[in-house]
């Protein structure tokens, strides 16, 4: 992915988070300059990946198959400083983009749709050698429990949200128009915790075509 689509695309998104009043913590708009002059105060931006995250899988086609992440809080099970045992993170998805079948090991997680078009969840149970099971898939939608058969899809309009268990196969993507969607979950970590059903990278490798004018969460530079 080149570092100049990803300037765009974090740009467009400020840029239209302003026109539905969305704020975003201030380190959402430091440039990497004024990141070089921050101290070890901020390592827990740092050490536990709060911020932009933009991916595209590893496949080179961000419009295709990609997404837009923030993290605006997140504990730390590796790191006892950071005892927070939960993480939210801001989502947006774009009409025919996927993010791809997967599932967390420990991570259970809300997925709320905060606005825009609808988001389409579809969904497997995993089998304990992590492959997609055949079996009735149930979930609880907003307090509702509900059952589907293997694959089957949930279509979340604004306003709604679903619990996704470990273990639980998941793909989504916008349809109608792009999704502003909201996790709240336990802690996050994405560098452990993905289990892809084709494999993909997690992290997209950058092209550096541009000077960088937003870090990704895996980019700051060390605390002075």
């Amino acid at each position: 992915m080149k570092r100049s689509e990803i300037n765009a695309t974090i740009k467009s998104t400020i840029e239209w988070l302003e026109e539905l009043k969305v704020k975003l913590p201030p380190f959402a708009y430091w440039t990497p300059e004024e990141w070089s002059a921050k101290g070890r105060e901020y390592d827990e931006i740092r050490e536990n990946m709060l911020g932009w995250d933009v991916t595209d899988y590893g496949r080179g086609d961000f419009d295709k198959v990609g997404l837009l992440l923030f993290t605006l809080r997140n504990g730390n099970l590796k790191n006892s400083k950071y005892a927070k045992p939960y993480a939210e993170k801001m989502l947006i998805s774009q009409v025919g983009q996927l993010s791809p079948n997967h599932f967390h090991w420990n991570k259970m997680e809300d997925i709320i749709n905060r606005g825009g078009g609808t988001l389409m969840l579809q969904l497997w149970n995993s089998t304990l050698a992590a492959e997609l099971d055949n079996t009735d898939v149930t979930v609880r939608i907003d307090g509702k429990t509900c059952t589907l058969a293997a694959g089957g899809k949930v279509y979340l309009k604004p306003g709604e949200s679903i619990t996704l268990t470990p273990g639980l196969y998941h793909l989504f993507t916008a349809e109608g128009d792009k999704v502003l969607a909201w996790e709240v979950s336990m802690v996050n970590d994405d560098r452990t915790d993905n289990r892809f059903y084709e494999d993909q990278a997690r992290f997209t490798k950058i092209e550096e075509d541009e000077p960088t004018k937003y870090l990704l969460c895996n980019e700051y530079p060390e605390s002075l």
